[in-house]
């Protein structure tokens, strides 16, 4: 693993589907950095759930990359 932090654009963005963006636009846009970071919180913790996305849960490995992403303070 690189020792760079995890960035939006590059890391977090390309794991949410098309199909979750169009499902969460009446919240927030998940492609948005901005409204991501906004929820990131909610986000993590749906996540850790399995609630979210609604067909089936990440991987651990995607969600530790998501929250390390939200420690590092959301970068783009």
């Amino acid at each position: 693993m690189s020792d760079q932090a995890p960035s939006f654009e590059r890391d977090i963005r390309p794991l949410f589907r098309d199909k979750d963006r169009q499902r969460m636009e009446w919240a927030f846009d998940l492609w948005n950095q901005a409204d991501v970071a906004d929820n990131a919180d909610l986000i993590l913790e749906r996540l850790e759930d399995g609630d979210m996305p609604c067909d089936g849960g990440w991987s651990d490995e995607q969600i530790g990359l998501f929250r390390t992403w939200k420690d590092a303070g959301t970068p783009p």
